[in-house]
């Protein structure tokens, strides 16, 4: 769930990562004049949903220096070592992201162990985003009010649906009547607040999201995210889909359910930043995951968690008590590197800023890329903004099919 924080359960090949995490020279060159962010991936639930592919874990599936209560100290060790590869390129955070998982699994007290260590060891920018996701079930008031006196700002709760029948087919535990109180505790604790939704899922009417829009905007948050239903591979929900037992996903219905987010979220008063992303003023975007849209540098802490600093992404290993049994040898937890050349950084570039409300200057597209731009505009997929420095920025129509307008402006 959450703000795009999840780690996926597979990971990709890649190039073979130093014992010790060491970066090429030119990944820390230039880095004061980038952004930094911590990612902390707590890869713990209370139950394994039907849908998800992150990688995450029930209590029973693990044990040893895997297990949770093992979890923060192991963590912090990541930290550490992250201060010893980026050395002088260390820099305090402007945002810290806990993601899952459940982060709010753990005790609020290694909640807050990890996120002073973060601020020990890099420090946090005045005024730092600091985020946990939760579900509505795994808070109390004291909790919330423990991680807002820590230094937490802010709180995405994973709502997903206010119909019962809508969460039980997503393997959801929680009681949709328990997301109001959830979201008035942190409130009452001085923490902004996220709702995230799910669409799309088999079984779901217009009607039943209707109800979920309405139930999302009463509890008056500062931000909404809103995907559509992705049935991943190798999930339980894959697995009914496959034996018919479920509908699959259907592309004009999620269409259709995008438009009545839009619609419902902007007449509260929401407007979208990104895709799949809304928020009631400028301030209350997630900077964290506006800093992964624009190229930023993050460090990911945990199994399974990717970062990327300054051209170089990387990836750890996926399993609790693999990734502890590095960190307790005193290696990297790294499973395998990729190094962006100017292409593949110029294709994630247009990729990801391009599904931004503030658009794509024409300037970063390749001559390619402009000549295309004309028919995108006739086709009713992207309005051209400003004139001295003209922005491309994708229509509502555009959001919806914003894969056909990244391919048009990329080569091949």
């Amino acid at each position: 769930m959450g703000d795009t924080g999840g780690v996926p359960s597979t990971l990709p090949d890649g190039e073979p990562v130093p014992a010790d995490g060491a970066l090429p020279a030119s990944a820390l060159a230039g880095a004061a004049q980038r952004t930094f962010g911590v990612y902390v991936h707590v890869p713990f639930c209370a139950v394994r949903c039907g849908y998800c592919d992150f990688n995450t874990y029930t209590a029973t599936e693990l044990g040893g220096g895997g297990s949770q209560a093992a979890y923060a100290g192991t963590a912090v060790a990541e930290l550490e070592l992250a201060a010893r590869v980026l050395g002088g390129a260390a820099r305090p955070a402007e945002t810290v992201f806990f993601g899952g998982g459940t982060p709010t699994l753990l005790p609020v007290t290694d909640l807050v162990r990890l996120l002073t260590a973060v601020r020990e060891t890099f420090g946090l920018l005045p005024g730092a985003e600091v985020t946990t996701e939760a579900n509505p079930d795994s808070v109390t008031p004291q909790s919330l009010q423990a991680l807002r006196d820590a230094g937490f700002t802010r709180v995405s709760f994973g709502m997903q649906s206010a119909v019962r029948h809508v969460l039980a087919v997503l393997d959801r535990t929680h009681d949709p009547e328990r997301v109001p109180l959830a979201v008035r505790w942190a409130r009452e604790a001085g923490l902004a607040v996220s709702l995230d939704l799910i669409y799309g899922t088999p079984g779901e009417s217009l009607a039943d999201l209707r109800t979920s829009l309405d139930a999302a905007v009463a509890c008056e948050p500062d931000h909404v995210s809103a995907y559509a239903l992705v049935v991943e591979q190798g999930t339980r929900l894959a697995g009914q889909v496959r034996r018919g037992e479920v509908p699959a996903p259907d592309d004009d219905d999620e269409a259709a359910k995008y438009e009545l987010v839009d619609d419902v979220l902007g007449a509260a008063g929401y407007s979208w930043y990104e895709v799949s992303n809304w928020a009631r003023t400028p301030e209350a975007a997630c900077r964290h995951n506006l800093a992964y849209w624009r190229g930023g540098d993050w460090w990911g802490v945990g199994p399974g968690a990717h970062s990327h600093v300054g051209g170089v992404r990387w990836w750890n290993v996926k399993h609790p008590s693999a990734y502890a049994g590095r960190l307790a040898a005193g290696t990297s937890p790294a499973h395998a590197r990729e190094l962006l050349s100017d292409a593949d950084r110029h294709v994630e570039d247009v990729l990801l800023r391009s599904r931004l409300a503030e658009g794509i200057d024409l300037a970063r597209l390749d001559d390619a890329a402009r000549g295309e731009v004309g028919g995108l505009v006739a086709d009713g997929l992207v309005d051209l903004r400003g004139s001295a420095d003209p922005r491309l920025v994708l229509t509502r129509r555009g959001r919806l099919l914003a894969d056909t307008v990244v391919r048009a402006l990329l080569p091949g």
